[in-house]
């Protein structure tokens, strides 16, 4: 069981000695003045608000749209160390491909009772219109963001997968030129892994997903809901990066079971759909009628084997917080393999015992919707007032099949660089796998989330957390870690 009280913090571990990975900055720390850091916070704010990366924070009173905080100084992870979770990693997405894989056609797992029937069927991400289809390559996520947290010094855990459209890649790849920029010369103290070479990874993965009819140079494009979506920087990002046409649904239209891009030298045909858009929205035609985002025929071309979605449509049930619980069984049910990366206890609050438990302890967990993300719709035990408390009593009361309860975690802490000098901060990890008919790679790195006030777990951008840029070094070996 995890621990709920150890503070484990990246750079002193639980004793307070400064980790081996962390010792070059301490010592950096150690010869700048606070003058300094706080020129360059105020550099990296001036940076990211002419580059113009906002984030949508809804219910803030502030602003509808505001810079995500960015935190200059590195969470730094040993190579060694980044190895056995990168193999955790590819393991993790390679079984959610078999998993989503099966659910969709024999269903072996359902039949061999490893995971509920009516967990799935009764999920709202599960599309029935994708029984008994197969998508290109049999590859449904081809670009996934796990979550990642640490609470101590026995390696990580994983907090939840993100198999649907998983954010957050263009804020990586925007801090790290951000702090070569503005700290040259710590950055030059290590040997950091690069990640600048991901755009030219992900536009591998999604050509070489393309159907098998595409031919030798097929054509990608990004399909994004349009300039007012909260990620919308990123979608025009990530198209810029990958040198592919950025689209909103108006752009392509669908004859023959083929989709074609309008351009002004006439229709071009589109092999693969980069899509940032949720399946509710993707062809007026198959799902809701009333969306005018997406393309209408998009699923005809899709069913035909015309087109590669990335990822495909039904991903979302992998989303799903219950299924999240599953893992290491579906794990060793399609590899045969122990788990490598451990899930975070967690009470199924469907199960009568596991709501009992919830019920009696809500005070010390933390309650999330199984179909929640960005933050919302969770219960922090600890840090909720009894009012709030007594609400989700009700509510799981009502409906306790839409809930899972997890420990409150005492989440690694990393050095941030605040206005009163340099202060611990609670961080988690997304890093990225890219997953193809040619393998599976993680970009060296990931995002990490912190969140920006003082003993919050609230890591999350939607909700006021900031990032961080994150060094896989190969100078640190595996030791007093």
């Amino acid at each position: 069981m995890l621990s709920k009280v150890a503070k484990f913090d990246e750079m002193g571990g639980v004793d307070g000695a400064t980790r081996i990975p962390y010792e070059k900055l301490a010592k950096w720390l150690t010869s700048v003045e606070p003058e300094f850091l706080a020129s360059r916070r105020a550099q990296a704010e001036l940076l990211f608000r002419r580059i113009g990366i906002t984030f949508a924070v809804y219910g803030s009173q502030e602003a509808t749209e505001r810079l995500i905080p960015f935190d200059i100084l590195p969470r730094i992870i040993a190579r060694a160390e980044w190895a056995q979770l990168e193999k955790g990693l590819i393991q993790r997405v390679k079984a959610l491909n078999l998993f989503l894989a099966d659910l969709y056609g024999p269903g072996e797992i359902l039949k061999a009772g490893v995971v509920p029937s009516e967990l799935v069927y009764r999920n709202p991400a599960f599309r029935p219109e994708m029984a008994g289809r197969r998508v290109p390559h049999d590859i449904f996520v081809h670009i996934a963001g796990i979550d990642i947290i640490r609470t101590d010094d026995d390696g990580f855990y994983v907090l939840e997968d993100n198999a649907r459209t998983p954010s957050g890649v263009s804020y990586m790849l925007e801090n790290r030129e951000v702090m070569m920029r503005l700290l040259p010369d710590l950055f030059a103290q290590h040997r950091v892994a690069p990640i600048e070479n991901y755009p030219d990874q992900l536009l591998a993965t999604l050509r070489s997903a393309a159907p098998r009819g595409a031919g030798a140079d097929p054509v990608s494009v990004l399909l994004t809901p349009g300039q007012y979506n909260s990620a919308f920087y990123e979608h025009s990002f990530l198209a810029d990066k990958l040198g592919i046409e950025l689209v909103e649904g108006r752009d392509l239209f669908v004859k023959d079971d083929i989709v074609y891009m309008r351009t002004t030298e006439g229709p071009r045909r589109v092999d693969v759909i980069y899509r940032r858009l949720d399946d509710d929205f993707l062809d007026p035609l198959a799902f809701r009628p009333d969306s005018a985002l997406g393309v209408a025929g998009l699923m005809g071309a899709y069913h035909a084997g015309n087109v590669t979605l990335a990822n495909a449509v039904g991903t979302g049930v992998a989303d799903d917080k219950a299924i999240y619980t599953y893992m290491p069984e579906v794990i060793r049910f399609y590899l045969g393999e122990e788990p490598l990366l451990k899930n975070v206890p967690t009470w199924r609050c469907r199960e009568k015992e596991a709501l009992a438990y919830v019920l009696d302890h809500l005070g010390e967990l933390v309650v999330k919707e199984v179909n929640g993300s960005g933050g919302y719709g969770m219960l922090v035990g600890p840090h909720a007032t009894k009012a709030q408390i007594a609400e989700f009593a009700a509510k799981l009361a009502d409906d306790p099949t839409n809930f899972i309860a997890q420990p409150t975690l005492a989440l690694s802490t990393c050095p941030v660089s605040v206005a009163s000098g340099v202060a611990p901060r609670h961080v988690d990890l997304r890093p990225f796998v890219l997953y193809g008919p040619n393998g599976a790679s993680v970009v060296p790195g990931g995002l990490t989330r912190v969140a920006m006030k003082e003993n919050s777990l609230v890591v999350n951008s939607s909700q006021g957390g900031g990032t961080k840029d994150t060094w896989i070094i190969d100078d640190a070996p595996l030791a007093r870690v």
